[in-house]
């Protein structure tokens, strides 16, 4: 890549700045003129007759550290 800077510096005697800021903004239109590739998010089954509530897990998580909070805090006792 520098050598590319490089070369378009002595071809068109613009500083190394001027060059890398050109082939930035060439990069960036050129990617502007691309239509978008479609994401898809690929999913993978997890066995069947799952019992956990994946909607529920920060809620569940906040509850077994409360529960670990109140043990510690008695065990100061």
């Amino acid at each position: 890549m520098e050598r590319l800077i490089r070369d378009a510096m002595k071809a068109r005697s613009i500083s190394f700045k001027e060059a890398l800021n050109e082939a930035a903004r060439l990069g960036l239109r050129g990617r502007q003129d691309k239509q978008p590739r479609k994401f898809v998010q690929k999913t993978f089954r997890m066995g069947e007759g799952q019992d956990f509530r994946w909607d529920k897990a920060l809620a569940l998580a906040d509850a077994i550290e409360d529960e670990e909070l109140s043990r510690r805090l008695s065990l100061r006792k």
